[in-house]
């Protein structure tokens, strides 16, 4: 009777492992920026981080990246450019180079060398968006419990790190979750 039940259970766990592989992709790229979301601060500074990645299209374009570029690259290749820190990828029209500094990370069209960044500015204790020469101030830390962010219309507003401050923040921008990030 034993060797009858550990023929079933060797059975279970084997269909079992099976149906938990797929070919969905390991989502590295977006997982790394909300990870790093994770970590920015406290849950105040976390959370007016992701309005403002949500404002100016951070995880959007990163889950769209995974979805369609570095997901596939995975499955065909076994393994996701954006889980190492200077990786070539080949995209449809062009190669681009995904690496990482002290300073920030950057996204690199091989083709046209078009170079989008995100830096940190240690002077100003802020985090920037540069793309085609042109940078935008995601952020500034202010002090322990403020952070000055931007807003739709490119103005920036300050922000008290509490859950109040963070929901007039939201309320400010017209963020309702993801919903925001499906229009």
């Amino acid at each position: 009777m034993k060797k009858k039940q550990l023929i079933i259970a060797t059975v279970v766990a084997l269909s079992a492992s099976m149906m938990m592989q797929s070919c969905i992709g390991s989502f590295a790229l977006y997982n790394k920026v909300k990870a790093w979301n994770d970590h920015v601060g406290d849950k105040f500074v976390n959370e007016i981080v992701f309005v403002a990645m949500w404002i100016l299209p951070v995880y959007e374009l990163s889950f769209v990246a995974d979805l369609f570029i570095l997901n596939s690259i995975e499955f065909w290749s076994g393994e996701n450019p954006a889980l190492s820190q200077n990786r070539v990828i080949d995209g449809k029209d062009a190669k681009y180079l995904v690496s990482s500094d002290e300073t920030g990370y950057a996204i690199t069209n091989l083709t046209t060398k078009q170079v989008t960044r995100f830096n940190y500015k240690a002077e100003d204790n802020s985090w920037w968006l540069e793309n085609n020469g042109q940078e935008v101030k995601l952020f500034t830390f202010v002090d322990d419990t403020h952070v000055d962010v931007i807003t739709r219309d490119g103005n920036y507003t300050r922000v008290e790190l509490s859950q109040p401050g963070v929901l007039a923040y939201q309320e400010l921008v017209g963020v309702g979750g993801v919903a925001f990030a499906l229009k």
